[in-house]
């Protein structure tokens, strides 16, 4: 009685026909990923302070902020190319400078803030933040250094455990999984900074789980059924995983939602990106990862499946 769950998201005897659409699933992925590429090459990425380079100063005015009173005491400080913008309550705002002098940093610092006050008697910053524009491209670079060795080492540990035909199709999934997060972050405008890094190799990391454990059944049934095909066999898997894809999917969507809804702008770009990634990735698994195996481990896999030991 209490060995039992109290939810299951399907019945435990689901028979559902997945491969039936891995033509589909495959075109339509490469697609959205093609699209993500053209979206990243143009208008591309925007970039956060990290990578960009500048000053970010963020002020809370006594009231409503007024834009054209802020725009206008800054130009009267000769405060150029200043963006301002409005971020969660409407007396939170938010000032973007492009990088200068990183000695001068400090004192453009204190003429905004004499600016806005002046325009806004009673507003307060509360952080300004700087980076050079040296710092933004090492740290532009070393993202995407990292990046690329999370793929290199996730195709090596599961070439190692599996078979090859198992990392190369979970390795094609990923980066489409990846390019598909690209893709999210340039229409929804969301700063491309570490932030966003970290965001996307949690959802490698999470969405390599996910594989993981459908690929754990796959090997399992391999030796369990030798005669059955590996297109139903690989249906049979994803059948026999799917309460736990999905209860993990769910724990990790429900975890991140109310940091998506209430976290400010500091954590819902983080939030909303980890969303994606987990519908992204959890689909993934079922209708990319496996039509891959199935198209590169037919007959092979079949051939050099071991029986269970006794």
């Amino acid at each position: 009685m209490f060995g039992r769950p109290l939810l299951r998201f399907v019945r435990k005897d689901t028979h559902i026909n997945f491969m039936r659409g891995r033509y589909a699933g495959l075109i339509v992925s490469a697609a959205l990923s093609l699209l993500s590429v053209v979206l990243f090459l143009h208008p591309g990425l925007t970039l956060g302070l990290d990578f960009r380079g500048g000053i970010v100063v963020e002020a809370k005015t006594p009231g409503p902020a007024d834009f054209a009173k802020l725009r206008s005491a800054l130009a009267a400080h000769n405060v150029a190319h200043a963006s301002i913008q409005s971020f969660g309550a409407p007396d939170d705002v938010l000032i973007r400078l492009d990088a200068g002098d990183a000695q001068k940093t400090n004192a453009i610092v204190d003429t905004v803030r004499h600016a806005v006050a002046e325009a806004q008697p009673g507003t307060t910053v509360l952080r300004a933040d700087a980076v050079g524009a040296s710092v933004s491209a090492e740290l532009f670079r070393n993202g995407m250094l990292a990046l690329g060795l999370s793929l290199a080492m996730i195709l090596g540990y599961i070439w190692f455990r599996f078979e090859w035909e198992f990392a190369l199709s979970a390795v094609i999934t990923l980066v489409l999984d990846l390019t598909k997060t690209i893709g999210f972050l340039v229409i929804t405008g969301f700063e491309f900074d570490l932030v966003m890094v970290a965001a996307i190799l949690t959802i490698l990391g999470y969405s390599t789980n996910d594989k993981v454990v459908v690929y754990d059944r796959v090997r399992e049934n391999l030796r369990k059924y030798r005669t059955m095909p590996l297109r139903e066999l690989i249906d049979l898997s994803i059948n026999e995983t799917l309460n736990r894809t999905l209860g993990t999917s769910s724990t990790v969507f429900l975890a991140s939602l109310p940091l998506a809804l209430f976290g400010g702008t500091t954590l819902s770009g983080f939030a909303w990106t980890m969303l994606f990634g987990i519908v992204v990735g959890t689909s993934s698994s079922i209708f990319i990862a496996a039509p891959l195996l199935l198209f590169m481990g037919e007959g092979r896999l079949k051939r050099d499946a071991k029986p269970p030991a006794k």
